[in-house]
């Protein structure tokens, strides 16, 4: 059995890593593999197609069926995505509805919280 771990993956920033990635309550079984976490990325207009923005920014569980196996590291089947811990799909929901705030926005929470 093959463990994915994706803790050595290089990135520019280790911040953006961390924000953006998620460690699995249940981890995901598949040929041998078990994958513990999962990282996003934020995606592009493209990676949205065959979804509403409506039904994205609602975090509807079809739509992010399709656009999570698309922007995941490693890759996520929607098979995956469909029988993920439902703890696991809002927590990766959550990183993902971040992608969709402008970054004003970002901002004006993040200097609420410091």
């Amino acid at each position: 059995m093959t463990t994915i771990d994706t803790d050595n993956i290089e990135t520019t920033g280790h911040a953006a890593l961390d924000e953006n990635t998620h460690t699995l309550d249940t981890p995901i079984e598949r040929e041998g593999q078990t994958i513990t976490q999962v990282t996003l990325r934020k995606p592009t207009s493209g990676a949205l197609r065959g979804t509403s923005l409506a039904a994205l920014v609602n975090l509807d569980v079809d739509a992010l069926r399709k656009v999570l196996p698309r922007i995941s590291t490693p890759t996520l089947t929607e098979f995956d995505v469909a029988g993920m811990d439902p703890a696991d799909l809002v927590a990766l929901g959550g990183i993902f509805a971040g992608f969709l705030m402008p970054k004003a926005l970002k901002a004006s929470m993040e200097s609420r919280t410091a």
